[in-house]
């Protein structure tokens, strides 16, 4: 029976039934990305910097794509997933490609059991927070493993997008916090021909929730951008307005799609 308290095992099997699907997609171009391609796009790209000799903890990774590009870049990078199947899949590809990235497979909340390690960066990007019902446990982790004065790096699909029904022709979800969306799925966004079905628990996570829970934390935010477009085609109905660019046409650049925080953990206060 599906219930919100059994999401993690919900999700795990969610993940864990895409990975195969995923591998094989064009959305995520395995063939491109083990030539040298990278994964990441510029709106994370102008807030992470230069990464050369930085350290990195990369969460809810998946297969490890972005974490492999960043050490490219010459970053020192963990990623952590709760998908088993995706991280033994990240082993594999960190290893055919000979990158120095590690991988961690566990629930985000339970990353303490897991690492001990204090980082320079801790990234996350596109389709994450929705998987996990609690923001201020989700913003301790970030600030835990946050150096004072570490930078977050976040991009996430908005809010706003999260409301519409699949098809954007109704507002079917609330913009709060409300409790767990339960669905089921066929296909993935990677693959909607994919002949798999999935059950999902999310939630939706408003822009002050998400903010507020940074601040709580000991987060200041440096920097909060609002896009017009998505860099992934993995909504429905969604054209091509540009490279990596895409928008569901009758809302044409009214509605915002993508959002991304820069912050950074506060200097401990000095007795």
């Amino acid at each position: 029976m599906i219930s919100e308290s059994n999401y993690l095992a919900v999700n795990l099997s969610s993940w864990n039934n895409r990975v195969d699907a995923h591998l094989g997609s064009e959305f995520y171009d395995m063939e491109g990305f083990m030539n040298g391609k990278s994964s990441l796009n510029d709106i994370e790209l102008k807030l992470l910097g230069e990464v050369k000799g930085k350290s990195i903890l990369h969460l809810q990774c998946h297969f490890g794509q972005d974490s492999i590009s960043l050490s490219r870049k010459g970053a020192s990078v963990t990623g952590i997933d709760l998908s088993d199947k995706a991280i033994h899949k990240a082993n594999e590809i960190a290893k055919a490609t000979q990158s120095e990235a590690t991988f961690i497979c566990c629930d985000l909340y339970d990353l303490p059991a897991h690492l001990d390690e204090k980082f320079d960066i801790v990234f996350t990007s596109y389709g994450t927070i929705g998987w996990l019902p609690d923001m201020d446990k989700w913003a301790t982790i970030v600030s835990q493993y946050l150096k004072p004065g570490g930078q977050f790096v976040f991009v996430e699909f908005h809010p706003m997008v999260w409301m519409y029904d699949d098809n954007f022709e109704k507002i079917t979800y609330s913009y709060f916090n409300t409790g767990a969306i339960i669905d089921t799925e066929q296909g993935t966004y990677a693959d909607k021909e994919a002949n798999i079905t999935v059950s999902n628990i999310t939630w939706n996570h408003s822009m002050s929730e998400v903010i507020n829970s940074l601040i709580k934390n000991g987060l200041e935010i440096l920097s909060l951008e609002e896009f017009d477009y998505s860099p992934y085609n993995c909504f429905n109905k969604a054209e091509a307005v540009g490279p990596k660019k895409f928008r569901i046409p009758q809302f044409n650049n009214t509605l915002p799609m993508v959002y991304a925080i820069n912050a950074k953990r506060k200097n401990e206060s000095k007795c």
